[in-house]
């Protein structure tokens, strides 16, 4: 793989994303990922399902961003900042940013800095279990990034003092750059917009049989539209709605009665999945090997 073989000004090359969606492991790793990220959310579905939509997902990003990236004194995020960011990269209007730092506010997720003398501007800072958060997101990735080549992203970042301050922000400018991320196709970007739409994601790989036997219907775990939306905290007819979208469009569909028998997923939705992964993974990897990688001699 390209990521390990070549070599550009002292390091290696990061993986794109073609490559990373054509490799035979993909399809393991994903699932291992999917994993723990379900995991990561049932241990705090709340503040996990706050940016569980690819909006919302994207000024968390951002918020982060703005953190890091603050001038030398400041003890926080400056509001003013997030919003121009946010409506700079049309993530989204100034109203349904602020509207979205007063609920991570509301939640706890955000706090004031004690330390700031600015009473009108007031800066924020992200709680423990929000940095908490982020930085198992990091370390899934950087590991699946690793399952591809054997690399050492997670162990170096994980040695990295400040390797949060150094990665995140070069992530959040790769998202926020990438067509194929912002624009998703099809199917995919029909769970984009819905509550808690990439965890329906998660779970369907999760529960996905072996994806190896060439079927071009794939079953799932999934039997019961109501259960699926009492775990994901979402009412079952928005819940059936999205899933009538994707079943016209042959992504999804039922061995028996609809939302009430055994779900599977078309290979074509499947990929579009695998595509979407790996240009995520293609940005992380991108970040790290400016931000983290060791030189080579």
């Amino acid at each position: 793989m390209r990521g390990y073989s070549e070599k550009f000004e002292g390091r290696f090359l990061p993986i794109t994303a073609d490559e990373i969606a054509s490799h035979p492991a993909l399809q393991e790793l994903i699932r291992r990922q999917s994993q723990a990220l379900l995991i990561a959310y049932e241990a705090n579905p709340r503040q996990s399902s706050i940016f569980a939509t690819q909006q919302r997902w994207l000024m968390g990003h951002i918020g982060f961003a703005v953190y890091f990236n603050r001038d030398a004194g400041e003890p926080g995020l400056l509001t003013s900042r997030f919003l121009d960011m946010t409506q700079a990269y049309a993530v989204a209007s100034r109203n349904t940013a602020d509207a979205f730092l007063k609920e991570l506010l509301n939640y706890g997720y955000i706090e004031y800095c004690p330390e700031s003398d600015d009473r009108r501007a007031r800066p924020v800072r992200p709680s423990q279990s929000t940095f908490d958060a982020i930085h198992g997101w990091i370390m899934v990735h950087l590991a699946t990034l690793d399952g591809l080549d054997g690399g050492q992203r997670l162990a170096t970042y994980l040695a990295t003092s400040d390797g949060m301050n150094r990665i995140e922000p070069l992530i959040c400018e790769g998202l926020l750059s990438s067509q194929a991320i912002r624009e998703p196709a099809n199917t995919f970007s029909l769970f984009t917009w819905l509550n808690n739409g990439g965890i329906i994601m998660e779970r369907l790989i999760v529960g996905l049989e072996d994806a190896s036997s060439g079927a071009e219907q794939l079953s799932t775990s999934i039997t019961s539209i109501a259960e699926m939306g009492l775990w994901l905290q979402l009412s079952r007819s928005h819940l059936a709605r999205k899933l009538r979208e994707a079943e016209a469009l042959g992504s999804i569909g039922w061995r028996g009665k609809r939302g009430s028998s055994v779900m599977w997923v078309s290979r074509g939705f499947l990929g579009e999945i695998a595509a979407a992964q790996a240009a995520k993974l293609a940005v992380i990897d991108a970040a790290y090997e400016a931000s983290l990688a060791p030189e080579i001699g």
